[in-house]
């Protein structure tokens, strides 16, 4: 019931506690129409104040200044109506109506420029400076695009005053007014304080972040433009009033060619399509999702379905033309109002713009809407690639010779030959040799492939048909190759097959596997023996050994695929491999390095190291792996193939890392992927590789990169469609942005986790500890809600894990913490209570203390002086809790707990100013925290600076205050902490200056 003053009043506060939106907003529109019922002018003010704040945050430009007014006009009868932070209010407010006016094209340019002006002689009037008001001309001035220059020195030279932009917002204009100027640079050097988190506000850094993503793309420092996108977009998402910077997240999204996230971003902002009020931000969204859509129907995808206004389904091509037509509309609109082409100008500017990468920068996230890949005979443009010849036979010829030197770059060259031979029009050219020949290789070729999607069965077939079409083509050596590359494939775990949804084909046992093994090295001892050569294959070379070297090739690969055969037997039993199968593998393996050094085929002498290590390296022998590893580099060196050396160098750094020799695990990693783009290696495991480079930076201390690379990793893994590993990359990812500070990243990381992985999909586990990261990190962006909800989840998710009770006590007693910093007392009693009962039956005493502790400091924050009884029994029962604990109780340290609370009720007692009592406090959090050792110093030199003020403040006793400062900042320079060292000195100067004065 509204039927009091009192009433509107505590309804009014209650509305102001609500998140902007429409509910907000609506209320308060009726708690203005219920205080005009009353005589109270200072009822109706308020109200006021609380509508404009709304209509000023959802973008309701069109109504604003009609709130003014009425303000203004009770302003000029009852100026005693206004509180001192009111009238403030009030001339601080003409700045928004300016912008208001400026945002809807039906209001006449004249009628802005005589609002300025009479913002202007109320200035003057009231003694206020005019900085503000010659602000507002430059953003005329920058709207209409008639005189910048002079409007900008005009609002940069004049002096800052009271009622000046607060300093992050005014940044935001000077460095977009570089920006426009075309100095990305300069821009970005006067936005450091904002994007760096020194200088903020209730808009800021969000609308910075946004207007700075292309900037930072344009001059190539990526890092930061992901960084700025995860966490400036979160502030942004789904808020009419900042419609125009969800508009450039879409266009980053474009031109950093992650349209996938665009058209997620589009799915969850499809309300603003609706949100009308603001004109010119409308405009600046709308020209953000023209962008992305733009780019989609250019790459052939305008009929992919995508989120638009709500009540239709729409396609890519149907909603680039509806938004096309709406913003033309609206820019035409203000370029009319301005007597300008201005705005049609800038607009068409944005849409002219490139993508400013050639491959997708990756963000860390996992969109839920996956880049398109364009249809088949759209026409849309390729990436660039290798020029294949337009000649078959010599299309053919090239593919050989790659295969031959075992190039990996062969593949979209035999990609290319199947596509034109299995054309109806084919014509075998006889210059190719028997076209037998070229069907066998196709098999082959075929072949490879099913073994890389992990279909070993059909692989194997493919495999048996080339054998087939290579003897009727009298190609003996490359016949066995194809058999005995078979068998042994035979040999590999079939896992693969069944995850993949294959049906699982049992395969020979090993007995009929080497029967067969044995056959094929028979027969090509046979063709040794018999001088049979090779030439159908068109090559007469020898090699050192005797054998023709295509022969010898052919004969290596038999030799190398009985080798790979026994390492498989030999893998299968690890870590205690039978000595039969040990014999065997070592038999073999020599064999094959014996003729590879005879045959001078140096690169199968490196395979058969690299075999070697791998089961070295998984038995614990270390020393022998990299030792072997570094030879089988040196062999593909003198073998003149590097593009064999990659996997070597990824395994070898693999190994580095295990025994934490970092920075040449880097180097080789690195050496690994170039290697593999260089020679178009479409089969090397980049994914992993990035994750192990993740992992190498991690511990290099080289943050940037640990993120930059594990966001790739994640990205390559949703690419080659394992979400899973993708899922545990992007935990690691997390991990690292929550350790180096950047909680907004690795919040948007998490989210993105959380919300796409399906149940059950990750190790229940790990997710937990994934939303507990992510509860804690909402907490410390202060969005207390949703941390809530996530810490509610959890405690549910937990609660029945019997063997894990403490962990349930530690996440209930942080939901209950969190509920409290929320506002939400009710449930946060609740979930205390839950806690308590958890910590009966899962004894976790410090997350209990700590809770507690925090109760009664929320308590004084919410009560003052009054709540201090209550908070003075949540601190008991911190005391009862700990004094109870056992000292071994898991992350239990007795010292830290003791210094906790006597700490929090020094300053509980100080806030009540029982500064005896308090300081006797103090100076106990300070023994407590001594018994921690170097563990201990931070919080002690804290609880000093707590004792110095309320011994100097409270007590008045200054020169022991200083004295107690002076000797705790030379401990905090001993024992190696400069800052605290430097936050006590400057107290005791504070004391200082004051006793002086």
């Amino acid at each position: 019931m509204l039927d009091t003053p009192e009433a509107v009043f505590e309804a009014l506060r209650d509305n102001h506690d609500r998140p902007h939106g429409l509910q907000r907003t609506i209320t308060a529109e009726e708690l203005v129409d219920a205080a005009e019922a009353f005589e109270k002018p200072d009822v109706l003010v308020t109200a006021l104040h609380e509508l404009m704040a709304a209509y000023e945050h959802t973008g309701e430009h069109r109504k604003s200044p009609v709130a003014f007014a009425r303000l203004l006009k009770v302003w000029e009868k009852t100026p005693d109506a206004f509180s001192e932070w009111e009238a403030h209010q009030l001339f601080w407010r003409f700045k928004w109506v300016a912008t208001s006016l400026l945002q809807v094209p039906e209001v006449p340019l004249a009628s802005i420029d005589q609002w300025i002006a009479h913002m202007r002689g109320r200035y003057e009037t009231a003694g206020h400076g005019l900085q503000p008001v010659a602000a507002m001309r430059y953003h005329v001035a920058a709207h209409t695009g008639s005189g910048i220059p002079d409007a900008y020195d005009l609002w940069a030279t004049r002096p800052r005053t009271e009622l000046s932009d607060c300093e992050a917002c005014e940044t935001r204009d000077f460095a977009a007014h570089h920006v426009a100027c075309g100095n990305d640079r300069a821009a970005l050097e006067l936005w450091r304080p904002v994007l760096g988190g020194t200088s903020g506000c209730t808009e800021e850094p969000q609308m910075s972040q946004a207007r700075a993503l292309l900037p930072l793309l344009r001059l190539g420092e990526l890092d930061r433009a992901r960084s700025h996108h995860l966490a400036g977009y979160r502030r942004v998402r789904g808020k009419a009033g900042m419609q125009h910077e969800v508009g450039l997240h879409l266009e980053f999204c474009a031109h950093s060619r992650n349209e996938g996230r665009g058209l997620e971003i589009l799915a969850e902002n499809r309300p603003l399509f609706e949100a009308t009020g603001a004109p010119l931000d409308h405009l600046g969204f709308l020209t953000g999702v023209e962008i992305l859509l733009a780019r989609l129907v250019e790459e052939g995808h305008a009929a992919t379905a995508v989120a638009g206004p709500p009540g239709r389904a729409w396609t890519a091509g149907e909603l680039l033309a509806t938004v096309r037509f709406d913003a033309d509309r609206l820019a035409a609109a203000f370029d009319a109002r301005n007597a300008t082409t201005h705005i049609g100008e800038l607009r068409r500017v944005r849409l002219a713009q490139r993508p400013l990468l050639d491959e997708p920068l990756p963000l860390g996230l996992r969109a839920s809407a996956a880049r398109p890949t364009a249809p088949a005979g759209t026409g849309a443009p390729a990436p660039a690639a290798r020029q294949l010849p337009e000649d078959f036979v010599s299309l053919v010829n090239e593919a050989r010779r790659m295969t031959a030197q075992g190039h990996p770059g062969d593949a979209p060259l035999w990609s290319a030959i199947a596509e034109r031979a299995d054309a109806d029009t084919y014509v075998h050219d006889d210059r190719l040799g028997p076209e037998l020949r070229l069907r066998a290789e196709l098999a082959e070729q075929r072949a490879y492939a099913l073994a890389t999607g992990d279909e070993r069965a059909r692989s194997r077939a493919a495999l048996e048909e080339a054998a087939e079409l290579f003897e009727r083509a009298a190609m003996p050596w490359q016949a066995l190759s194809a058999r005995a590359r078979s068998w042994a494939w035979a040999t590999v775990p079939r896992d693969a097959d069944s995850a993949a949804g294959q049906e699982v084909d049992e395969g020979p046992d090993s007995v009929a596997v080497w029967e067969e093994l044995d056959a094929v090295l028979r027969e090509a001892e046979r063709l040794i023996a018999t001088g049979a050569d090779s030439s159908a294959t068109g090559s007469a070379d020898a090699s050192p050994g005797g054998l023709e070297t295509s022969a010898a090739l052919e004969y290596l690969s038999i030799l190398y695929f009985r080798t790979f055969a026994a390492y498989q037997e030999a893998a299968a039993q690890l870590p205690d491999i039978e000595a039969p199968v040990r014999e065997r593998f070592e038999a073999l393996n020599g064999a094959l390095r014996t003729a590879a050094q005879e045959h001078a085929l140096l690169h199968q002498r490196a395979q058969a190291r690299i075999l070697t290590a791998d089961l070295a390296a998984r038995s614990g022998e270390l020393p022998r792996a990299e030792a072997e590893l570094r030879a089988a580099l040196k062999d593909v060196e003198a073998a003149e193939r590097p593009w064999q050396g990659s996997r070597a160098r990824a395994r070898l750094a693999q190994l580095l890392l295990s025994q934490e020799q970092h920075e040449e695990a880097v180097e080789l990693l690195h050496q690994a992927i170039s290697g593999a783009l260089r020679h178009d290696d479409a089969d090397f495991p980049m994914a992993p590789t990035y994750a192990m480079l993740g992992h190498a930076a991690t511990h290099l201390g080289d943050t940037s990169g640990a993120v930059r690379h594990f966001s790739e990793a994640a990205a390559r893994f949703d690419r080659d469609g394992k979400h899973d590993e993708a899922a545990d990359v992007r935990l690691q990812l997390a991990d690292v942005l929550v350790r180096t500070g950047q909680q907004a990243d690795a919040v948007a990381v998490l989210e993105s986790v959380l919300a796409e992985q399906p149940a059950g999909s990750l190790d229940e586990r790990l997710l937990a500890q994934a939303r507990l990261t992510l509860a804690r990190g909402l907490r410390e962006l202060e969005e207390y809600r949703e941390a809530a909800e996530e810490f509610l989840q959890l405690a549910d998710t937990v609660a029945s894990w019997d063997d894990d009770r403490p962990l349930h006590t530690l996440v209930a007693a942080e939901a209950a913490t969190t509920l409290a910093m929320a506002g939400q007392w009710d449930a946060a009693g609740t979930a205390y209570e839950r806690a308590t009962a958890s910590h009966a039956e899962g004894p976790n005493p410090m997350p209990m203390v700590t809770m507690m502790c925090e109760f009664a400091r929320l308590t004084m924050v919410s009560e003052g002086a009054e709540g201090l009884e209550t908070a003075q029994l949540f601190l008991s029962d911190a005391d009862g809790i700990r004094t109870a604990a056992a000292p071994d109780d898991a992350g239990f340290a007795p010292w830290y707990a003791a210094g906790s609370v006597h700490y929090r009720r020094a300053r509980v007692l100080a806030e009540a100013e029982s500064f005896t009592e308090a300081l006797a406090e103090a100076e106990q959090a300070v023994g407590a925290y001594e018994q921690g050792g170097p563990q201990g110093e931070a919080s002690r030199a804290e609880a000093v600076r707590i004792a110095a003020l309320i011994e100097g403040n409270g007590l008045h006793r200054v020169d022991a205050a200083t004295t107690r400062l002076t000797a705790a900042a030379a401990r905090c320079e001993q024992t190696g902490l400069p800052e605290a060292a430097q936050i006590l000195r400057g107290l005791r100067e504070e004391f200082a200056m004051r006793d002086a004065g």
